[in-house]
């Protein structure tokens, strides 16, 4: 099997389904996680959100957003929002799972889309909410180099990662932390299937459980 196919069986195994139904209605977003093969390796798409937005302005983000009425699933909102970003077409998307969502510091549950794109993509970012598009080997998000963990995240018990990336092509330097760190670094875990070489906070054999009871504290509060 090929490094995509073993990826997404990889991913499939931590597919949410239906496990979430029993939630209160909350207000929701989601993220689309591109991943794509190079040269045999595993990346992932990151964008840099503009200076001009009201939240999170000159952050490293996935493309997505919050969902929109005429929105049917979280797939559809990441779909949708990764076209308006970065001009990603949804017919080059193969979505291969849904993970756990996490809520994030305004209160959304953010569910993360993982999908596959071509490496051939070439970004159309939308300046009014993207600045810059990039793309990053998986497994740095599995090394110690480049990364540090200062505190715990505030509301998980775990470490607030922080990761500080430079594009060998243009010598751009990105500080990647916060939710957008802990999802890269969950994705990573599950499709290389291997242990970082920090401390994540949780078990990296059964990482949706520790989602799982985070959640349901947070709701517990609402």
């Amino acid at each position: 099997m090929d490094i995509k196919g073993k990826t997404t069986a990889n991913l499939k195994q931590f597919d949410i389904g239906n496990k979430l139904s029993y939630l209160p209605v909350l207000p929701k977003a989601s993220v689309l996680i591109p991943l794509f093969v190079r040269n045999g390796q595993l990346y992932t798409l990151l964008t840099l959100r503009s200076e001009k937005l009201r939240s999170s302005a000159g952050e490293v983000c996935f493309p997505g957003g919050k969902r929109d009425p005429s929105d049917k699933d979280d797939i559809e909102t990441a779909l949708r929002e990764a076209e308006e970003e970065i001009g990603l077409p949804s017919d080059g998307v193969e979505v291969v799972s849904t993970l756990f969502p996490i809520i994030n510091k305004s209160g959304l549950l953010v569910t993360p889309v993982v999908s596959f794109i071509e490496e051939s993509f070439h970004p159309s970012p939308n300046p009014a909410e993207v600045s810059e598009v990039f793309t990053v080997p998986l497994d740095f998000f599995i090394r110690e180099k480049d990364h540090y963990a200062p505190h715990d995240a505030a509301g998980t018990g775990g470490p607030m990662h922080f990761f500080l990336y430079e594009d060998p092509e243009s010598g751009s330097q990105y500080h990647i932390w916060g939710l957008t760190a802990m999802l890269a670094i969950v994705v990573a875990v599950l499709a290389l299937r291997k242990s970082p070489e920090f401390e994540v906070g949780f078990d990296t054999e059964d990482p949706l459980s520790f989602f799982k009871q985070v959640l349901d504290r947070r709701i517990s509060k609402l």
